[in-house]
């Protein structure tokens, strides 16, 4: 084990990271993108359950979005514990670990995807799945001290979009599955991904490293607790990640319920979000790191209050092809988000470090501690979003019938990030000095990021 162990590691000095250090960091990338991708297809994979669910199940409209929202629920906890866990295992170990650990819910899923299984057996195994969302959180941890600042945005915006497709991928083979072998058979996709997932975890093992100077900071995370900019990033991405993960849970099945599509129609209608989601997630990032997070920010939360009244136009009207268009676009928009919150966490740490007076590397140690131990909190508060979504869903369908009233609610909770978002970081600049806004760098400060 020691042989996949690196002690030295110093993205930000421009030698190593260019004769050694980039080379590393982006094979590592790469096999975390692997196991982050399968993690996601299994968290989402009630997503595809449900449109396998007929009739003959017994369960209603309501009963499968709380599956859904339990599967989300328990992806959005354990993001907590598998933060930490990247700096005690390792990256590399801990990656083929979680992994391996995929076989169980897969396994379980299969095992009981039938009539006649109980409510509360498909419960469980829909809670099991959530170890698959936690995933992200430790390849997320991982991948950011692989980065020197500079290179974090487009970075860590590659492995969320690389992990991300997995839900279009799974939702995919859905489809492949109802099209050609029906309705029928859901344990054909179970069977197709118990393979991939060692796959996935034999590739980790081979040619992923640990850091050994990645150290869990107890003192890190209670400050990054205390901070209130930790709090407020994590409330702008329940906004961003969480409509992505909870409209990519719900989409099929609000095809389903309201607009009364079979599974083949929904399940060739569902990927379609997601997938575009996913793949614009790195440019959320890249625009990030060129015009300042928090502006792309306010702007994809105003686009997605636009969007958002075109659905309920859609939904109130009653028509379909309205209703895709402007969910498409809140998968897209969503995804954007996503790519330029994340690339404001670093930031705004290493802002903070220059307030209380700290220079050059010392600030730069300062923002990587704070915003690596704020990464699990925010990852797992932004995925509870999913969780809200879903029960939104359940709740509007139970009383009206409709979508209708939940799209309501997150018109209002949209127009809440485009107040905090500006009030925070746009309008008084000062709360994090100089770049908030996206300035340019101070000359004599370098270093000093965009946020």
């Amino acid at each position: 084990m020691r042989g996949r162990w690196i002690d030295v590691w110093e993205p930000e000095d421009e030698t190593f990271w260019r004769e050694k250090g980039e080379r590393i960091a982006k094979r590592n990338l790469a096999f975390s993108v692997l196991s982050e991708h399968i993690g996601f297809s299994i968290w989402s994979l009630w997503s595809v359950m449900v449109l396998f669910m007929g009739p003959q199940y017994g369960i209603d409209a309501a009963g499968k979005f709380f599956l859904i929202a339990t599967a989300t629920l328990v992806g959005a906890l354990i993001r907590i514990p598998y933060t930490f866990a990247v700096a005690r295992f390792g990256g590399r170990n801990w990656t083929v670990f979680s992994a391996l650990l995929l076989l169980l819910p897969t396994g379980f899923a299969y095992a009981v995807m039938e009539p006649g299984t109980s409510y509360s057996t498909f419960v469980l195994v829909a809670a099991l799945t959530g170890v698959g969302g936690g995933n992200f959180a430790s390849s997320m941890t991982n991948i950011n001290a692989f980065f020197p600042l500079r290179k974090k945005g487009w970075a860590l915006g590659l492995n969320a979009g690389g992990g991300n497709i997995g839900v279009p991928v799974v939702q995919l083979v859905g489809l492949l599955v109802i099209g050609t072998a029906g309705a029928l058979h859901p344990r054909i996709v179970l069977g197709v991904y118990l393979p991939l997932i060692v796959v996935a975890a034999v590739c980790s093992a081979l040619f992923m490293d640990n850091l050994t100077p990645v150290k869990n900071d107890t003192g890190a995370v209670l400050e990054a607790v205390r901070a209130r900019h930790t709090w407020i990033m994590a409330f702008l991405y329940v906004g961003t990640f969480g409509s992505f993960i909870g409209y990519s849970f719900a989409f099929g099945l609000v095809l389903q319920t309201q607009f009364g599509r079979t599974p083949l129609q929904a399940a060739s209608l569902t990927f379609i979000g997601p997938l575009l989601g996913s793949l614009i997630r790195p440019y959320g990032g890249a625009l990030a790191d060129k015009h300042g997070g928090a502006r792309i920010t306010l702007a994809t939360f105003a686009a997605m209050s636009a969007a958002t009244c075109v659905v309920i136009y859609a939904s109130v009207t009653a028509s379909l092809a309205v209703f895709l268009v402007g969910f498409i676009a809140l998968f897209a928009l969503s995804g954007l988000g996503n790519g330029s919150t994340y690339k404001m966490i670093p930031a705004i740490f290493l802002a903070q470090g220059h307030r209380k007076g700290l220079s050059g590397e010392a600030a730069e140690a300062y923002g990587r501690r704070l915003s690596g131990a704020s990464m699990g909190l925010i990852g797992a508060v932004g995925a509870l979003g999913g969780l809200g979504i879903n029960l939104a869903f359940r709740q509007s369908f139970q009383t009206v019938g409709t979508g209708t009233g939940a799209f309501l609610a997150f018109l209002a909770f949209y127009a809440a990030c485009i107040a905090v978002t500006w009030a925070v970081y746009l309008r008084r600049p000062a709360a994090v000095p100089d770049t908030a806004a996206g300035a340019e760098e101070p000359e004599d400060r370098p270093g000093y990021a965009k946020v």
